[in-house]
């Protein structure tokens, strides 16, 4: 396969972003939709569509930002650099960004999506700074590719959007199946709306309810308050140097917020100290301030390091019933205000054991876990199959970006 060498900006203008006065608060909140570094890390997604703030036309106007046509690729300059994007909608980023405008008769936009996060480190490579590194302008446009013709960029950038579609698609549905799942823990454990004995919904029908002196508000008649400790098991199985590369490795980094599973795995650090196995099926809850949105449960069994508290429930018919516990608003703010340090705040392993909860006397819980159990399964196949689709595309990717292997 032929390549051409380019510098970048030869085939692309490079815009920077800016950021509106923050004190002026009719900046924000307006219809332009504005990026951050932040927004790409949270997304798990190869396209972008909304950051978590809009920014107005008069802030638009009080800054250097720039609009970036659909369909070009956004970039992370600093904090970090190399955070990729494919902007789906018209927007503009605030100064850490290096926005890629492309020349589409030379460039496809998939193709160099993927080709620029294969040579991230090349571009890391080009920050300057002391207080922490950034890609300027400049040397962003000097920057040397060499690509090939865009037939063959088109070819090569739809095998491995198949690969990311798919795992899109299995993100898409996981999100609904979680919501679906939270939908019913919500109806029957927090509205208290689970059938009565005339199938009715509890509470909404006149469901006698009593006021709980340890949660300090009223549930069912009869229903108890339990502990997690009461319930779960908290193993701390230490992982000895041998057993490291037979198991997967699962970093607080790469377990997702607010989802209930996870596919990423990674390299374990040289020296690593702490290490702890888990099964698949538990409960993984970061001990970190920062990071207690971050709950899932294992599609398999691996390693996490000791800053991951593991619960397992001791009966495993009411699985469902514990993860939404441990996921629920109200654990979160339990856990924030009981975590304990300055610099970086931790949640210790008793302090989890001793949360309090609603506990049914009627075996919704069971009934709940056997409801939502398929649920559980499809969205840790779906992350199994991610899993596998990001592997291939990540061994695809180096072959292909390097003439190894051709696309017909």
């Amino acid at each position: 396969m032929e390549l051409k060498k380019y510098k970048l900006g030869e085939i692309a203008e490079i815009y920077n972003g800016s950021t509106p006065s923050t004190k002026e608060f009719d900046n924000y909140d307006g219809n332009i939709v504005w990026a951050t570094p932040k927004d790409l890390s949270d997304q798990n997604s190869k396209y972008f569509y909304q950051g978590s703030r809009n920014i107005t036309q008069k802030g638009f106007d009080s800054c250097s930002t720039q609009l970036i046509p659909a369909n070009n690729i956004l970039m992370s300059s600093r904090a970090p650099i190399g955070l990729f994007a494919i902007n789906k909608v018209d927007c503009c980023t605030n100064q850490g960004f290096k926005n890629i405008v492309l020349d589409k008769k030379i460039t496809d936009v998939d193709f160099m999506y993927y080709f620029l996060k294969y040579h991230v480190k090349e571009i890391e490579a080009l920050g300057s700074g002391t207080t922490f590194k950034e890609v300027s302008k400049t040397s962003f446009e000097k920057y040397e590719i060499s690509i090939p013709s865009l037939d063959n960029q088109q070819k090569i950038a739809s095998v491995l959007s198949a690969l990311d579609d798919k795992s899109a698609l299995n993100r898409r549905m996981n999100a609904k199946l979680e919501q679906m799942a939270k939908r019913l823990y919500d109806y029957l454990f927090v509205q208290f709306d689970f059938p009565n004995e005339n199938g009715k919904p509890y509470k909404s029908s006149g469901g006698r309810m009593e006021y709980n002196e340890v949660l300090k508000r009223e549930i069912p008649a009869g229903w108890e308050v339990k502990s997690l400790g009461e319930v779960c098991d908290f193993p701390i199985e230490r992982v000895s140097d041998k057993d490291i590369s037979e198991k997967l490795y699962v970093p607080i980094e790469v377990i997702p917020r607010n989802e209930m599973s996870f596919s990423d795995t990674a390299n374990i650090e040289k020296a690593a100290s702490g290490l702890c196995s888990f099964s698949k099926r538990s409960i993984l809850l970061s001990n970190r301030r920062v990071y207690f949105h971050k709950v899932c449960i294992a599609p398999f069994e691996g390693i996490t390091r000791d800053t991951v508290i593991i619960i397992n429930s001791k009966d495993l018919n009411n699985l469902g019933f514990i993860y939404q516990i441990v996921n629920s608003n109200h654990f979160i703010d339990y856990a924030t205000l009981n975590s304990y340090g300055s610099e970086q705040p931790v949640l210790s392993t008793p302090t989890v054991q001793d949360y309090k909860f609603v506990y049914p006397n009627n075996g919704i819980d069971k009934i709940y876990s056997e409801r939502v159990d398929g649920i559980i399964n499809k969205v840790l196949k779906n992350n199994l199959e991610i899993r596998k689709l990001t592997t291939l595309r990540d061994r695809l990717l180096p072959l292909l970006m390097n003439g190894q292997v051709e696309v017909k």
